[in-house]
């Protein structure tokens, strides 16, 4: 998966925000490509019995689907998150790295219908702005984009941004 950095000379806010998004689920992408599912699936902090790189991809399909396809761009998609606890972060047999790259790639398509909106757009299904939005997503993509970074090291000791 090939990464582009974010145009250092964007005059644009609102394509910058949308390039550094791309730029962070790309990273994320990368970190978990290339690992086996027994490696992906492992959960080396002791403490965080959860924190797989499987999870945390599959918790980044939630977080897109919920975020920019249900709440910003008012799509009809069924939640990822229904459940207590948040379900997004539990594995099936099915979830490989193979399986959830597929599932994250077919929400940046979703997506894409939130692009339609304008910065300053209030939300389809909150009080929020586009902005807002499309700035907690990326905070919140970065964050466990570092998880990942952490993840990839310790399953099989690739650094790297």
């Amino acid at each position: 998966m090939k990464r582009t950095w974010p145009n250092n000379a964007a005059k644009d806010e609102t394509v910058l925000a949308w390039e550094f998004l791309d730029f962070l689920r790309r990273t994320a992408v990368m970190k978990v490509d290339g690992l086996t599912r027994d490696l992906a699936a492992a959960a080396p902090i002791a403490t965080s019995p959860q924190l797989t790189a499987l999870g945390v991809l599959k918790h980044l399909v939630a977080v897109e689907r919920h975020w920019l396809c249900i709440a910003g761009a008012g799509l009809d998609l069924p939640s990822l998150w229904e459940g207590s606890p948040d379900p997004s972060w539990t594995l099936t047999d099915d979830d490989t790295p193979e399986s959830l790259i597929q599932a994250y790639q077919e929400e940046w398509a979703n997506a894409e219908a939130l692009k339609q909106r304008g910065p300053d757009d209030v939300a389809a299904h909150h009080k929020f702005t586009v902005r807002w939005i499309l700035a907690h997503v990326t905070q919140e993509t970065a964050r466990h984009v570092g998880h990942l970074d952490l993840l990839r090291e310790l399953a099989d000791g690739q650094t790297g941004e």
